[in-house]
């Protein structure tokens, strides 16, 4: 239930209480007056008695003592129906106080129940990002895989060449198909932070790529555009910084 049901219904709950409060405090105003007047009956008759004690017959102190009497026993009523209507005005007042305190401890639940609906919603979004996440991983993984392909040369040599390529074909990820695209272009392009960079660019792997056939480079694959090649080259290819490493031995 929202805070706003909870106020409503607990205002519609007290909208009588200030007349109620207000009828019981006018009969207990009410039963005092009455109480004083008693008094001030029963000390006049008081006064009247031991004034003419010695001058009333027996019945007439009689009849005087039981009006005392009587008004005593008034009072006493009043006073019984007053104290009646305080415990009533009370428990009225409790009643209600009773209700907020309910109705604020079933606030709280609905308060906390919500909370842990959301932190668990909130869990299970994250897990579910990071299964995303490491399912595009795998994916990454792959497109990353390196083939070797083997041209046979169409000159009388026959010689053969190894070059490494990237086939478009081959990705499973639509992200890795970029085709021919120049070095500069793929900066403008959404890439994984945790997918790996290569070439003389530290680029992310895109379009075909030639592997150098220096088992210890250091970088491996190499862009195209980025070497100068358009077409594969025939014979065993080194990349810039191998060949002249080569070169100085």
């Amino acid at each position: 239930m929202a805070a706003g049901m909870y106020l409503e219904h607990y205002l519609d709950s007290i909208e009588n209480l200030p007349f109620e409060l207000q009828r019981n405090f006018n009969l207990m105003r009410d039963l005092d007056q009455r109480t004083e007047d008693l008094k001030s009956q029963i000390d006049s008759l008081a006064k009247e008695y031991t004034s003419n004690a010695r001058t009333l017959s027996s019945e007439q102190k009689l009849s005087i003592l039981r009006q005392i009497q009587q008004s005593y026993s008034k009072c006493k009523e009043f006073g019984d129906d007053k104290v009646q209507l305080a415990m009533q005005t009370y428990e009225m007042v409790d009643k209600h106080i009773r209700r907020l305190d309910t109705d604020l401890a079933r606030f709280e639940a609905d308060l906390k129940e919500k909370q842990i609906e959301s932190t668990d919603y909130d869990s299970t979004s994250s897990k579910g990002k990071k299964g995303d996440t490491r399912q595009k991983e795998k994916k990454t993984a792959k497109t990353r895989s390196k083939v070797k392909s083997s041209d046979e040369d169409s000159s009388p040599k026959s010689a053969q060449k190894k070059v490494k390529l990237l086939q478009p074909g081959e990705f499973n990820s639509p992200s890795s198909n970029f085709g021919n695209v120049h070095p500069s272009d793929v900066l403008d392009m959404p890439v994984d932070p945790n997918e790996p960079t290569y070439c003389l660019c530290h680029q992310v792997s895109y379009g075909e790529m030639i592997g150098c056939d220096n088992t210890d480079c250091s970088i491996e694959w190499f862009h195209f555009a980025c070497v100068g090649l358009t077409t594969k080259p025939r014979g065993k290819w080194y990349c810039p910084r191998c060949s002249q490493d080569r070169k100085r031995k």
